[in-house]
C-alpha cells in the first residue's frame, strides 16, 4: 500500500445522502435515486467524476462497531451553488491533507482493503486519521462490479505530534 499524499482544496458537491451502518447498507438505494437525476444534467458540474463522501461521527473509529451509522453522500463536483436543483442537496467538503489510494477490484473487497489501510499502512506511517469526511472518486476508470474497476480512496490524515 503506498499512497500519495495531497492536499486538496474545498471542493462544492450536490447530490444526495442517507444515514446508514455497515450492517445496514443503503448504498444501493443511495446511488439508484441519485444516478439518474445525475445523467439529466447540471450545468455547473465540473466533470462526470462522482464523489462518494462518508461522514462520519468523531468517534466511530476508535470505538468501531458494524452497527455504528454514519451519512454517505452521493455527489458530483460543481463550480456554484447557483440554481441547485430542488431535489439535490449541498455539501461543501473541507480541503485539508489526504492519503489517497487506488483501489482496483470488486465491492466485495473493499472492506479487506480498507482494514489493511487502517490495520497496516496507517499505524506504520507518520500520519494519523483526522476528523474531516472521507471520500471516494468514481471516475473514468469505474466500473461497477467489475474486478477490474478502479477509484481513488481519500483518507483524511494529518501529521503525528
Amino acid at each position: 500500500m503506498n499512497p500519495r499524499i495531497e492536499t486538496i482544496s474545498e471542493k462544492k458537491l450536490v447530490g444526495h445522502a442517507l444515514e446508514m451502518s455497515l450492517v445496514a447498507n443503503k448504498t444501493q438505494e443511495l446511488f439508484s435515486g441519485f444516478m439518474p437525476q445525475k445523467k439529466t444534467g447540471y450545468k455547473y458540474t465540473l466533470s462526470n467524476d462522482v464523489f462518494e463522501v462518508m461522514m462520519y461521527p468523531h468517534n466511530h473509529f476508535k470505538v468501531f462497531n458494524p452497527a455504528n451509522t454514519f451519512t454517505k453522500w452521493a455527489t458530483v463536483e460543481v463550480s456554484t451553488f447557483n440554481d441547485t436543483p430542488e431535489n439535490m442537496q449541498q455539501l461543501t467538503l473541507e480541503g485539508g491533507l489526504y492519503a489517497v489510494f487506488t483501489y482496483k477490484g470488486l465491492p466485495k473487497d473493499f472492506g479487506v482493503f480498507m482494514q489493511r489501510m487502517f490495520t497496516e499502512w496507517l499505524p506504520q506511517s507518520e500520519y494519523i486519521l483526522d476528523n474531516r469526511p472521507h471520500f471516494n472518486v468514481l471516475g473514468e476508470a469505474y466500473k461497477n462490479n467489475h474486478p477490474d474497476s478502479e477509484e481513488d480512496v481519500y483518507i483524511p490524515i494529518k501529521l503525528k505530534a
